[in-house]
């Protein structure tokens, strides 16, 4: 009979109760934590995500060509001017994941982020998937990574988002080891959530991500492969004004995923302004960055020690300015 890897019979019916329950339970979502009101007394939290990315997605897979290169090259050159500026026509603040190696090509960058007021938070040293890599090789990546944006910026991130968007069996126990307040990988909820490590809770704050909010789905272009962008960026908008709209009748969150390279061009930016504005229709919304949406959500996980608390790292989203680029 064929196994897997692990030495399990490869076909999943005939695993014993045990052994799939021990796959569910490995990492599992656990508390829901939310707030009655968010800080400010608004009604739903935005957390706006860019994940710089730049010429680490073909540099991870040993592509080379200039013509691939320059496709990333974008989004540090082009796309991320663009965000910050507007970003800051807005004055709504954002976190920024990004792979080491995008940090040490474009330091300047890495430090614009900080010093306008965003967070920058890790993802990967080069984009690497960390599903595939041994214990001892993640967790030298990782620790790596947060290393080298301390000493680019001089703030250490307390947030990490795996480039693999998932973890392996070690990437928990990293994050935990390397003190990391969250995590923005999984997609167990539409809320943040801690953790369960095999029915332990970790104290892990868990800003759930999903495809439905992600650029790249909806955009990414591979000349030789058959991935070709397959919607208009008004209907994209479209969607994400629903998941807002749907986020602010809960009193939940609304988190966007976005990458400087795919959304940064003129076309596409034009319908996260539109976003932004939608949004901004909005009174009673709080823009946080991850950070500061984790913290909320740890002050719910705390015995119950009100969001009202961290008022003081939060940002009412402003009217919507009159002139947008």
């Amino acid at each position: 009979m064929p196994t897997d890897d692990s030495g399990l019979p490869a076909e999943s019916w005939r695993w014993t109760e045990q052994t799939w329950r021990g796959h569910l339970d490995a990492v599992r979502a656990g508390r829901r934590l939310v707030p009655d009101r968010w800080p400010g007394g608004a009604r739903v939290a935005v957390a706006l995500s860019f994940d710089s990315d730049h010429e680490t997605i073909p540099l991870r897979d040993g592509e080379t060509s200039p013509g691939r290169l320059a496709q990333g090259e974008y989004g540090a050159r082009v796309g991320a001017p663009r965000i910050l500026a507007l970003l800051a026509r807005y004055g709504v603040p954002a976190t920024f994941f990004m792979p080491a190696v995008s940090a040490l090509a474009h330091p300047e960058e890495a430090r614009a982020y900080t010093r306008d007021g965003h967070e920058l938070a890790v993802h990967g040293w080069i984009h690497e998937r960390n599903m595939l890599l041994g214990r001892d090789d993640e967790r030298e990546l990782t620790a790596r990574a947060l290393d080298t944006l301390d000493t680019l910026t001089g703030r250490r991130p307390v947030g990490i988002r795996t480039p693999s968007w998932d973890f392996s069996d070690s990437t928990l126990d990293i994050m935990l080891e390397l003190g990391f307040s969250y995590d923005s990988s999984l997609m167990a909820d539409d809320e943040p959530y801690e953790i369960v490590a095999d029915g332990r809770p970790t104290g892990l704050v868990e800003i759930p991500v999903d495809w439905i909010r992600d650029d790249a789905p909806y955009f990414t272009m591979d000349r030789y492969g058959s991935v070709r962008p397959h919607s208009r960026p008004r209907d994209v908008l479209e969607i994400w004004t629903d998941e807002f709209d749907a986020a602010y009748r809960d009193g939940g969150v609304f988190q966007l995923t976005l990458h400087p390279h795919v959304i940064g061009h003129r076309s596409r930016l034009v319908a996260l302004r539109e976003l932004l504005d939608h949004i901004a229709a909005h009174s009673d919304v709080w823009y946080a960055t991850h950070a500061q949406l984790a913290d909320a959500a740890r002050a719910v996980l705390n015995n119950g020690v009100p969001a009202e608390n961290n008022r003081s790292t939060a940002r009412s989203v402003p009217d919507a300015p009159e002139q947008t680029p």
